[in-house]
């Protein structure tokens, strides 16, 4: 499933600390949303436009033996060559990177529930990066002493400055890569479905108490 940010906004992994990740008073002169995900990992900065988003659901059986860390790679290796076809040394960097010559492209996180593995990767398409560097704290003095999990400062390398692409013509491109690879057919978003993500925010992932779990 390819999606796309609505708002610029923050994101957190399951387990990291508001306060040491974002400069909020920045995140909210800039009108930048600030929400926390229910898989692991760091920080991400998103603008709608800036950034490529896509979510796999598999049956868990079928990473059945293969490690997690490993699994990582198996699930961003047909994006891996998609991404070369556009002329980009794309490769996996462990844990659950994207990453060429120049710098990070992107980042997966996973979460397993009841058999089923969600997969889901962010990738740099273009970006401001003076809005990311005044809002995200990385680097920056330590204010909460909650115990969480940190980001890493990487060097990121947005897609757009190494293929001259439309975000849109890369979205496609990936698409049928995928559907070339594995098949499949195009499907949109049902009343139900989308009904079911509204309750969720509306009751859960949209409400401060998950968002500043880790304050």
């Amino acid at each position: 499933r390819f999606w796309k940010w609505s708002e610029q906004a923050v994101i957190l992994g399951r387990c990291q600390s508001v306060l040491n990740e974002v400069d909020v008073e920045a995140a909210r002169s800039l009108r930048i949303q600030i929400v926390r995900r229910m898989t692991g990992g760091g920080a991400m900065f998103l603008q709608p436009e800036g950034a490529i988003t896509y979510s796999l659901y598999l049956p868990e059986k079928l990473l059945g033996g293969i490690p997690l860390r490993q699994s990582y790679q198996v699930c961003e290796n047909w994006v891996i060559e998609a991404l070369r076809q556009l002329g980009l040394d794309a490769f996996h960097a462990p844990l659950n990177d994207i990453a060429c010559s120049m710098g990070k492209i992107g980042g997966a996180a996973q979460a397993r529930r009841q058999g089923v593995v969600l997969h889901h990767t962010t990738m740099a398409y273009d970006m401001d990066p003076g809005d990311m560097v005044r809002v995200l704290r990385i680097g920056r003095e330590k204010l909460s002493d909650k115990p969480a999990v940190a980001s890493a400062a990487k060097r990121v390398s947005p897609i757009a400055r190494q293929t001259g692409k439309s975000r849109e013509e890369t979205v496609q491109h990936l698409l049928q890569y995928f559907r070339t690879a594995f098949g499949g057919t195009l499907e949109t978003l049902q009343p139900g479905e989308l009904a079911a993500a509204r309750e969720l925010v509306q009751t859960k992932y949209g409400t401060t108490e998950w968002t500043c779990e880790i304050n």
